[in-house]
């Protein structure tokens, strides 16, 4: 997929902004505060209809302003139609999200349509976050490519709220019936999500370990390893073994909403064990094997790659091994930012391909 234009209106701190962009290379490079990553969240809620910053899209908004515009014109690599994306807020109502003029009933139909991988410093809840944000990470890539998943999970986390908002009532107590009903829709959904999660990480992982390797030169061993509860045996006997504990607290204990990725360096938490720049290393080894595995899963396009202010806390070394595994041909278009130039021209300097660089200046973008 190849973003040709963007158009921005009141979006953050960007006040209008028309850019058309190449179809290999784009750096945006500027200050800490003015905007870079502003457009990166455009572009990404053109995809997936959210903020890559906030659930309240309101937030989205720039200040002073009732309402907020963003307008995509992508294309397909196999020369199929021009697509075009629009994505509404308005302050008080709801977000509109249109392909090609048409609005969707249920904005997780758009998912999947323009594929995309973004990494950025905000990333770092990977390690350092609740488990919530790691079932976030598989969630993300494996709704655009499997929209039987997305279902799945809206209807298990329908169930959830259902058995959550029963287990909370005291007088009169809930119905065990109805607490049965959920439950079985939650381990009907919960199968479905676990095979999908499991089927993804053990394809992931042996990836993820060689792009490890090749950036850190083979310096640490990672690992990455998937736990459930539906590993345990049957998931409904599972989530219904402890509904009197789960009546106890007031919400449910056990199913795939618990489930955690294990993330490890040299065989220890990183969490504990890693330092600033073998945590950012981690993190952009996972997010570029989520890319490779979109790329073959996905729509039969190549994601949009986003890399947000990465070589921050990197040594050089590091740094040159990224630019060295961007530069390949399996990666498609790219969008770049940073506050040192130097970088974006070690990069520049790599890639025999068409570029553009952009300044970002206070919410003004300019070539």
């Amino acid at each position: 997929m190849i973003l040709r234009k963007l158009s921005i209106l009141n979006y953050k701190n960007i006040a209008q902004a028309d850019l058309e962009f190449s179809p290999k290379i784009n750096c945006l490079i500027g200050d800490n505060g003015e905007g870079k990553t502003n457009v990166m969240d455009a572009i990404h809620f053109l995809a997936l209809c959210r903020s890559i910053t906030t659930n309240i899209d309101s937030l989205c908004i720039r200040h002073g302003e009732e309402f907020a515009v963003l307008q995509g014109y992508f294309e397909h690599e196999d020369g199929r139609a021009e697509e075009e994306i629009y994505a509404g807020i308005r302050r008080g109502q709801k977000k509109q999200v249109k392909r090609n003029k048409k609005a969707y009933k249920r904005l997780a139909e758009h998912i999947g349509i323009v594929p995309i991988v973004m990494v950025s410093p905000m990333d770092s809840v990977l390690i350092a976050g609740g488990s919530e944000e790691r079932r976030r990470f598989m969630d993300v890539v494996i709704s655009q490519y499997d929209h039987n998943y997305l279902n799945a999970l809206l209807q298990y986390n329908h169930a959830l709220q259902q058995r959550n908002a029963l287990l909370k009532m005291e007088d009169p107590a809930p119905d065990p019936d109805l607490l049965s009903l959920w439950e079985e829709e939650m381990a009907r959904q919960g199968v479905t999500i676990y095979e999908a999660r499991a089927a993804y990480v053990k394809e992931l992982v042996p990836v993820f370990q060689r792009i490890y390797e090749s950036l850190s030169r083979g310096r640490e061993q990672v690992g990455l390893a998937y736990t459930s509860h539906a590993q345990r045996g049957d998931l409904l006997d599972i989530i219904q073994r402890d509904r009197a504990k789960d009546l106890v607290m007031g919400f449910s204990l056990h199913g795939v909403h618990k489930d955690e990725l294990e993330m490890t360096l040299g065989g220890f938490p990183i969490k504990r064990e890693g330092s600033q720049g073998q945590n950012k290393t981690y993190l952009i080894a996972l997010k570029l094997a989520q890319f490779d595995f979109l790329r073959r899963t996905g729509s039969r396009t190549t994601p949009l790659l986003l890399l947000d202010d990465i070589f921050d806390k990197l040594d050089a070394e590091r740094v040159e091994q990224i630019v060295r595994l961007v530069s390949n041909e399996g990666f498609g278009q790219i969008f770049i930012t940073d506050t040192n130039r130097d970088h974006l021209n070690s990069i520049l300097a790599r890639m025999d391909s068409d570029y553009k660089l952009f300044h970002v200046k206070s919410g003004e973008v300019s070539l």
